[in-house]
This record gives structure tokens, sequence and C-alpha cells, in this order.
């Protein structure tokens, strides 16, 4: 697998399809983006309390949004097969699996600021944080069925409606948060909270949107409504696969929302600058993020037809991209953390807090590229239990206790914080990449919803 660069038809054949889908990450990115300038230029309390909200409201919906991403290999798979029923199937059991995880996400963000202070959050942003989150709630069923027909359309190589629709929300997004956050228009000026009512509007416009643009392609799918598609054995077996991807995202943003709420406990400052370096980290992110989502595509695809040179050829050219690009964006960050802090924010103590720890995100920038894109790899393959399994190791067994002690009990505070979330990226990175070369040495087998995973083609050589 490593052992030569990819051709430009590798890289060509990747890239046609990662461009847009990378678009589409950086747009869905923007949108966290506006919410935090516009809220940070009411006061460093606002800022922090969007901070701590997201952060709760995240840890209780991400397991749902990435269960639902096992429709990328089980639709890829069908689709690189022929299998058009299986596609119908696949993309119907993606919708009874979003209705279905609706209600303990709600359950669980109903709650949020009681369990915010019980977490020792400060006292001056937790109410707000709680109101924050708990808006959000309304939106849930449209992120989720966004993500199906996203996770749908990209593995059918259609990314055209993804794109407008994302161009639209982004646009609806800053119109609403102007309006709500600011009381204009005849809007209530809500703050905080209008924020997140901007938010919830624009999570379920992105569903209806994407429907009715994709409807040509997707209205044959989703209709009629197959009675096989409510049979528990094959939802389940789409659970078993999701699962294991919903957990591995819980399990890293966990790390990330302790380390979040850490930072809440030694202050409403050291939030809010840590807030603007991990929001300047994400917005990096979501370029092998995105590549990490159409690499899955292009070697579920490979899978489907039996074709094992090309799922390799697609993982190194993932891989290099993913390396260049992050290791581009840690110069950057390691050379000019000042006029990237003053982006967000022009409080002195703020500013203080985000240069110290914007360098830090520089330093984990590649590691982190390689991780996410070798997570979209397996998954391609699909495997989705190794990078939770990974995940479990470098975050919560090293990364986490690693963040505790040099952050609290050795004192480095913020700097520390940050310190074991660096090693967690080194630790799981490694893992994974030795994860993926031995993958792509073994049998290719299709996942079928409606049987056992089928062997397509041994594998001699990687």
């Amino acid at each position: 697998m490593f052992d030569r660069l990819p051709s430009s038809a590798e890289f060509r054949a990747l890239l046609t399809l990662a461009l847009p889908v990378i678009v589409v990450q950086v747009g869905l990115m923007a949108m966290g983006v506006v919410d935090t300038v516009m809220v940070g230029h009411l006061s460093a309390e606002a800022l922090a309390a969007v901070a701590i909200g997201n952060l709760y409201y995240f840890g209780c919906s991400i397991f749902g949004m990435g269960a639902l991403m096992a429709l990328d290999p089980v639709i890829a798979h069908a689709a690189g097969a022929g299998d058009q029923e299986s596609v119908s199937r696949g993309i119907q059991r993606g919708m009874v699996l979003a209705v279905l995880l609706l209600v303990p996400t709600s359950l669980l963000l109903w709650p949020a600021a009681d369990l915010l202070g019980l977490l020792r959050q400060p006292e001056d942003i937790t109410p707000l944080a709680g109101a924050y989150a708990r808006m959000c709630i309304p939106g849930n069923l449209g992120i989720f069925l966004f993500t199906v027909f996203r996770q749908s359309l990209q593995a059918l190589h259609r990314v055209r409606p993804i794109l407008i629709t994302i161009v639209v929300a982004n646009l609806a997004n800053v119109l609403l948060n102007w309006m709500f956050i600011f009381g204009r228009l005849g809007a209530p000026e809500l703050g905080v909270v209008g924020a997140a009512l901007a938010t919830t509007i624009c999570r379920t416009l992105m569903a209806v949107l994407l429907l009715m643009l994709a409807w040509p392609l997707l209205g044959p799918h989703v209709r009629p409504f197959r009675r096989a598609s409510l049979q528990l054995g094959p939802l389940g077996r789409l659970l078993r696969i999701g699962a294991p991807i919903g957990i591995q995202h819980q399990l890293e943003y966990g790390v990330f929302a302790i380390v979040g709420l850490l930072m809440g406990s030694l202050g409403t400052i050291q939030v809010a600058g840590h807030q603007v370096a991990l929001n300047l980290a994400s917005i990096t992110f979501m370029v092998p993020l995105g590549l990490s989502a159409a690499a899955a595509v292009v070697v579920g695809h490979a899978v489907g037809r039996g074709d094992p040179a090309a799922a390799a050829s697609a993982s190194r050219a993932a891989l290099v991209v993913a390396v260049g690009f992050m290791g581009a964006m840690a110069a950057v960050f390691l050379l000019l953390p000042g006029p990237l802090a003053r982006l967000y924010t022009t409080s002195p103590e703020v500013l203080a807090i985000a240069v110290t720890l914007i360098p830090l995100a520089g330093v984990f920038q590649v590691f982190d590229g390689i991780q996410v894109t070798s997570i979209g790899l397996l998954r391609g393959l699909g495997d989705t239990r190794t990078p939770m399994l990974t995940g479990i190791l470098g975050f919560w067994l090293i990364g986490l206790p690693v963040s505790l002690w040099l952050g609290l009990s050795r004192g480095y505070g913020p700097v520390g914080l940050w310190w074991g979330l660096v090693l967690g990226l080194v630790v799981v990175a490694a893992f994974l990449l030795l994860r993926l070369r031995h993958r792509l040495r073994q049998p290719l087998a299709r996942l079928h919803l409606d049987a056992e995973p089928v062997p397509v083609l041994e594998v001699s050589e990687g």
C-alpha cells in the first residue's frame, strides 16, 4: 500500500468526488464559525455559553449522526455492485433509524442546564448554555434526515444538490443569526438563544431543501416504502455497523468535550480562549474530514465491484492529500497565532489564552488528518469497530489521563490540557495506519443488510 506515491490518475479519481464533499464539509463548519463570531461580539460570557452549549448538544447528538454514517459503506457497496434494490432499502432503513434516534437524543438534551450545573460550569454561563442546547432539540430531526440524504447522495456520487443546500443554508444562517441574536427586522433580541433558534431553523431547512433538490434521484428510492425496511433484523445490522461509528465519534468528541468542561472549571476566559483555538482547528479539520467521507465512498465502490487495486490506490491518494494539507495548515498555526486569534475576539485576556493554544493545534494537525482519513478508508472497507477500539486506547486510556495530569495536577492549565489531546491523536493515528495496511491485505467483503458480509475477492498482496 505505502510502497509508492499515487499517480496523477489516482489523485484525479479521488479528488473528483473529494473536492465537492470537502466544500460541503467546510460549509457545514462555516455555519458554526458564523455563530461563534457573531455571538462573540456580544460578550466573552456569550461566547463561552455558546461554546459550552454546543459541547453539550453535540455530546448528546453525535452518536446519532455517527451511527447514520453506516450508510457510507452499505450504500457504496450496493452501488458498486449495481444492486439498486439494496440501495433503496438502505436509504429507507436510514430514515427509520434517524427517527428512532430522536427519542434518546432529545431526552438527553432536555436537562442540559441542570447537568451543566452538576458538572461545575461557571454559574454566569450555565443557564444560557442550557437554554442554547434545549433550543436545538427541534432541529434534531432535520440534521438526522439531512445526514441520511447526504450520506446516500455522496455514496451515489451525486453531490451537487448537497452543495446547493449548504450554500443556501449558510446564507440563511447569517440572516437568521443577525435577526434573532441582535433583534433585527422585527425579530426579538434573543442573544445566545437566538443563535440556537437560527441553527434549528437552518437544520430543518437543510433536510427539506436537500430532499426537494435531489428528488429525481432519491424519489424512486424512498417510495414506495418497502415493508422490508421495517424488519428488525436488517435494522439491527445497520445499527450494528453504525453504532461503532457513533461510539467512536462519541469517544473522540467526548475527550474534547471533557477538556472543554475542564476549561470551564478554570474560568470563563479560559473557555473563551479554548473555543477560539478549537474553532480554528475545527475549520482545517473539515478538509480531511470531507476527504475521509469521499475516500470511504471510493473505497466502498471498489469493494462492491471487487477491485482491491482501486481500494489500495484510493487509500494512498487520500493519505498523501491529508498529510500535505494538514502539514501546510500546521505551519500557518505555528507562525500566525496572534492574527488568527484576533479574527474572533479583541479581549486581551481571551487573546492571551488563545495565542498559547493555537500553536498546539498546529502540532496535532498532521496526526488529526491521518487518523480521520484512515477512519474513512476503514469505513469504506466495512471496518467500523477498529476506530472505536483505537479511540478508547488513544483518547481515553492515554490522552485524557495525560491532560488531567499536566493540566490540573501539574498546574499547566489550558496548555497542559491540550498536550494530552496531542498525545492521544498521535497514538490513534499510528494504530489506525497499521490497521489500514493490514485490512488492505485481507479479502474484500461486501456489507449486505439482508445477509452477513459477502466475500467478493481474495487479495494476495497489499
